[in-house]
């Protein structure tokens, strides 16, 4: 039964979609990356409620249409999905089951709600857990971490990386593809988070490399602004290499995420090594920068400050011909 109700609201998402009619949607979490996806999300004709722990960023969304609701409670009857993007395995299941969460209480009460996507970061066992519980209530668990950055979301250009059951990623879909380019279905439930991890630590272990990089060229007397040029169409350029370079040789660039975010994932990388015995040294070097990193005070200092940590300044005098 429950199979046959997933294909006919799918269907009528899939229509309402193409239609540019609404869908009604939560969102949990608008943050740097939450805001630009909840606007393409209102821009592609959906009708999006809006939680938030702070209200004020919720309410900064009511220029573009949002809805503000004062608990994720008041989703469950509103929505078909709710989308979540919080910080951390803990902020998800607060919000999900916490105190006038989403499911709190929910075997008792009526709701429209059908799926629940997590676009936040958490460990893979915690969200294997969290949908164990959901699926007790026959609610879908998609876990969908994103990549791509502020800019991507900005763009509607993310990548997705989703685990669990096809038919319930195949439901949401059509509100994925309002700011993904891309969805990938990595497995069951969980298979999404083991994705982001392999991505945070390339990309955590990238950056930290530039930063490198960048801390040689200043100490050589070279102008290090110019290795996005220099290093372009070669086997070292990369998006990171054009977004980090100019974010770690200049001041006042507004910020793209906090360095604690990239502690977070890779210690949950560094856990996850250890539960599945994989070596990965370069990971555990990059763990012991940023926890330097937190030591220092830099925690909340945008994820350029790998530059910080090695005490390279960012204005440092250019080299001869700079």
């Amino acid at each position: 039964m429950r199979s046959f109700i997933q294909s006919a609201i799918q269907s009528a998402l899939q229509s309402d979609y193409r239609r540019g009619s609404n869908v009604e949607t939560g969102f949990c979490g608008p943050g740097l990356m939450g805001a630009p996806m909840i606007r393409h999300l209102l821009r592609a004709g959906h009708s999006v409620h809006v939680w938030n722990r702070t209200r004020a960023k919720a309410e900064a969304l009511q220029a573009d249409g949002a809805q503000v609701v004062d608990t994720p409670r008041e989703l469950v009857g509103r929505c078909d999905a709710v989308l979540l993007c919080v910080a951390d395995a803990a902020a998800v299941e607060q919000t999900v089951f916490g105190p006038a969460g989403l499911l709190d209480g929910a075997a008792a009460t009526p709701r429209r709600l059908r799926w629940i996507v997590d676009h936040s970061s958490i460990p893979p066992a915690a969200t294997r857990a969290l949908a164990r519980r959901a699926a007790e209530l026959s609610i879908g668990w998609v876990d969908a971490p994103v990549s791509g950055g502020v800019g991507g979301a900005t763009a509607g250009m993310l990548a997705i990386m989703a685990g669990g059951a096809a038919s319930d990623i195949a439901a949401v879909r059509p509100l994925l593809d309002a700011y993904a380019a891309r969805v990938t279905h990595m497995g069951e439930a969980g298979a999404g988070q083991t994705a982001k991890l392999c991505n945070q630590a390339i990309v955590t272990a990238t950056v930290a490399a530039i930063a490198e990089a960048v801390s040689l060229a200043q100490r050589s007397g070279i102008d290090a602004a110019k290795l996005t040029e220099a290093l372009a169409g070669g086997w070292a350029d990369s998006v990171l290499l054009q977004t980090f370079v100019p974010r770690m040789t200049q001041s006042g660039q507004p910020p793209i995420g906090a360095l604690r975010t990239f502690q977070k994932d890779v210690d949950t990388v560094a856990a996850t090594a250890y539960e599945t015995g994989t070596p990965m040294p370069v990971a555990s070097t990059v763990q012991q920068l940023l926890r330097l990193g937190a030591a220092m005070g830099l925690a909340d200092a945008d994820f350029s400050a790998f530059i910080d940590i090695l005490q390279t300044p960012r204005d440092a005098p250019r080299g001869p011909g700079g």
